[in-house]
């Protein structure tokens, strides 16, 4: 059975300075594979290279060795531009391109060629609790938190089958935060789009994920049922998020 994502001895380095720039692990061999659509929390401390996972997974940086496969075709047999339209990257700080909010919407279409689903696009926005804003604001005008929830919307439109998220709520009050919880999970059971998400909550990985990865010395130490992941009271001991 062909996995639907993998990753085959990932390994990312950085120059320590303290150490005479001698090369260290950020993150050592990993090894991990979602057979099926999934939602996984990943969790750890800061540091351990949980975004530069991420981005990674999204072609955003490269890796020193090992290989992600999607699909069973790997990131060489695939278009990079493919390969983001269906593993995306949504970053904690949400960048706003010049404009209005319907010229960001719009950005993936005039990327990648499309017709703009205006349809698909407020409902999503509805969702995340912005129905009422009118889409000829300018962009740059929105508060943070609004930002944050238009940049996902953004990604949304592509219909991507893995979402990777950065602590995309962290900058949201708690009904936004619920609002973008719940559009997820819909997503995930009516469409099976599937998401990794980096969370510093563990209320909401418990929430959301089923399946938890846990980063801890530059290893992916725990890969485990979210609810064996948090039963476990050797585990909550030594857990930090």
């Amino acid at each position: 059975m062909t996995a639907f994502l993998e990753l085959k001895n990932v390994t990312k380095n950085y120059w320590d300075t303290h150490e005479k720039n001698t090369r260290q692990f950020l993150f050592a061999p990993i090894t991990a594979t979602m057979q099926q659509p999934e939602r996984i929390a990943l969790l750890g401390k800061s540091g351990q290279g949980k975004s530069t996972l991420l981005r990674v997974l999204a072609q955003l940086e490269s890796i020193d060795s090992g290989e992600v496969w999607f699909k069973g075709l790997s990131t060489k047999d695939m278009d990079t531009r493919v390969w983001r339209m269906n593993l995306v990257y949504v970053a904690q700080q949400s960048v706003m391109l010049p404009g209005t909010i319907m010229d960001n919407l719009k950005t993936v279409s005039y990327l990648h060629n499309r017709a703009f689903d205006e349809s698909f696009a407020r409902d999503l926005m509805k969702d995340v609790g912005l129905g009422h804003l009118e889409w000829e604001k300018q962009a740059i005008d929105l508060s943070g938190g609004e930002k944050q929830r238009v940049a996902l919307v953004r990604s949304l439109l592509l219909r991507p089958s893995i979402l990777l998220l950065d602590e995309v709520t962290a900058s949201l009050d708690q009904q936004s935060k619920e609002f973008v919880e719940q559009l997820l999970m819909k997503l995930h059971m009516e469409e099976g789009t599937s998401f990794i998400w980096v969370t510093h909550d563990a209320e909401q990985a418990k929430k959301i994920s089923e399946r938890i990865w846990f980063m801890e010395d530059g290893k992916l130490a725990i890969d485990s049922k979210t609810k064996t992941f948090f039963e476990s009271r050797n585990l909550l001991s030594t857990v930090t998020l």
